[in-house]
C-alpha cells in the first residue's frame, strides 16, 4: 500500500495544479473520505507576510484548487495558520493579503477568523506535556497539514512536521524555543505536537513545485523542484521530501526524532512511493549550514564532546543589516542589542533556536557553521563570510 505519493507539478498554472493535485491523491483514494458537511481545517505555512514569489509560504494556487475539490464535496473548509508574529486579526490579515491566500475565498474556502487559543495537556508527551495551540482547529474534523518545502536554520528542513509549530500563537513561539532550547529536544517538541492532532490530521501534501534553498526559512532563495507530496503520516512525507533536496534522516532533527519513537523508518528506502522521487532530486540544493554527521570524525562518545564546536550559530551580515530591532525583540533569550545600527548577539547565552534569522524582515540574520566544521567541510553553501 502506497505511504507516500509524489507526482509532478511543472508551475502553479490552474490546469496543471488541479492535474499534479489530482495525481498526487489518487493513491490514497482521491477525496472519496470526504462527506457533505465535515468541516476540514488546512494548515497552511503562513509564516510571514511575503508574496508567493518569495517561496516562504504555502502557494496559493494549491491551497485554492484544494478547496475548490473540497466545496466541491460539500465540505466547510477554513484556512489558516499562526505566523511569526502577533496572533490577531490585523497582523494575521497583514499576512493573509501579502501571501495572497484571500483568494481561496473565491473557490469555497474560508480565512480563520478565531483567534482563540486553547491549552493542550498531553501525558503521552516527551517534551510538550502541555502547550496552548490555535482553538479555530478545535472546531475540525479534520486537519489537513499543507506545508512548503524549505531549508531551516535550526531544524534543517521545513516540511510536514516543522509546519505544525504554526498550532502554537505566534508570541509564544520564541517561549517555545526557550522552553526546548536543543535542536533535539525542540524535534520532539514538534513531534509532540503531530502526535497529539494525528487523530484529527488525515493528510499531509507538500508544496514542493518550488521550494526555498539556502537561507531558508524565510531568507533563502526560491528554487523549482517541480513536485508535490501527499502521505498520511507526515515523517514519511518529510522522509521522502528530505532526499529531493540531498538530505538523510540524521540531517533533519525531526525525522530522528521520529525515527527513535517509531514512527518513521531509517532510510526513504523502506517507503512504499507511488511516483519516482529520484526524478526529482536536486543534486546542489544549497543547505542551510549544519553541522552534518559530526560522528564521522570519531563515533557518537567523539562527537557528542565536540557537539559545540560543530554548532552553527545565526550571524548579522553588515552590509545588510539595517538595525531595525525585529531580532532583538523576538529572541526568546534576550541576547540581542542594536548598537550604531548593527545587531548584536551575546554568543555565551545565545541558545541558537534561530528566531532571530528566521524572522529577519532583510534576510541579513545568516546562518553560519563554526570555523571547526567550515575547516573540516572547507565550504560553507550558504554564505562566505565577509572579513
Amino acid at each position: 500500500m502506497t505511504q507516500v505519493s509524489v507526482a509532478p507539478c511543472a508551475d502553479y498554472s490552474q490546469t496543471e495544479v488541479r492535474r499534479a493535485l489530482d495525481e498526487t491523491l489518487k493513491p490514497f483514494g482521491g477525496l472519496d473520505w470526504v462527506l457533505p458537511g465535515m468541516k476540514i481545517a488546512i494548515k497552511a505555512n503562513l509564516v510571514i507576510f511575503f508574496n508567493p514569489s518569495r517561496a516562504a509560504t504555502t502557494h496559493p494556487a494549491l491551497i485554492c484548487e484544494l478547496c475548490r475539490l473540497l466545496a466541491e464535496r460539500g465540505a466547510e473548509v477554513t484556512l489558516g495558520d499562526s505566523p511569526g508574529g502577533l496572533y490577531t486579526p490585523a497582523f494575521v490579515n497583514r499576512v493573509y493579503a501579502a501571501t495572497g491566500i484571500r483568494e481561496v475565498e473565491k473557490y469555497g474556502g474560508k480565512l480563520n477568523s478565531d483567534f482563540g487559543q486553547a491549552t493542550a495537556v498531553y501525558p503521552d508527551a516527551r517534551a510538550a506535556k502541555n502547550f496552548i495551540y490555535t482553538s479555530y482547529l478545535d472546531r475540525a474534523d479534520v486537519i489537513i497539514n499543507f506545508c512548503k518545502l524549505k531549508t531551516h536554520g535550526m531544524m534543517g528542513m521545513s516540511a510536514a512536521v516543522k509546519n505544525m509549530f504554526g498550532v502554537v500563537p505566534g508570541t509564544l513561539k520564541p517561549e517555545y524555543h526557550y522552553r526546548f532550547p536543543s535542536n533535539a529536544v525542540f524535534a520532539d517538541m514538534l513531534v509532540d505536537l503531530n502526535e497529539y492532532f494525528a487523530p484529527k490530521t488525515r493528510l499531509s501534501i507538500c508544496d514542493a513545485v518550488v521550494a526555498m534553498e539556502g537561507n531558508g526559512p524565510t531568507a533563502g532563495s526560491p528554487r523549482k523542484i517541480g513536485a508535490i507530496l501527499a502521505s498520511p503520516s507526515p515523517y514519511l512525507l518529510d522522509l521522502v521530501a528530505s532526499g529531493l533536496i540531498g538530505l538523510t534522516r540524521r540531517d533533519v532533527p525531526t525525522l530522528e526524532a521520529a525515527y527513535r519513537r517509531g514512527l518513521a523508518p531509517a532510510s526513504a528506502d523502506e517507503v512504499l512511493v507511488s511516483g519516482d522521487p529520484a526524478r526529482f532530486r536536486v543534486a546542489d540544493f544549497k543547505q542551510v549550514a549544519s553541522p552534518r554527521s559530526i560522528e564521522k570524525f570519531g563515533g557518537r562518545v567523539v562527537g557528542y564532546f565536540l557537539g559545540r564546536l560543530f554548532r552553527s550559530r545565526p550571524v548579522p551580515d553588515k552590509a545588510e543589516c539595517t538595525g531595525c530591532g525585529v531580532c532583538a525583540g523576538i529572541c526568546p533569550a534576550g541576547v540581542i542589542d542594536i548598537r550604531n545600527k548593527l545587531a548584536h548577539i551575546n554568543r555565551k547565552k545565545c541558545i541558537g533556536c534561530f528566531c532571530c534569522q528566521e524572522f529577519c524582515p532583510t534576510g541579513a540574520m545568516k546562518v553560519e557553521r563554526s570555523a571547526t566544521a567550515r575547516f573540516l567541510v572547507k565550504s560553507d553553501p550558504v554564505r562566505k563570510r565577509k572579513h
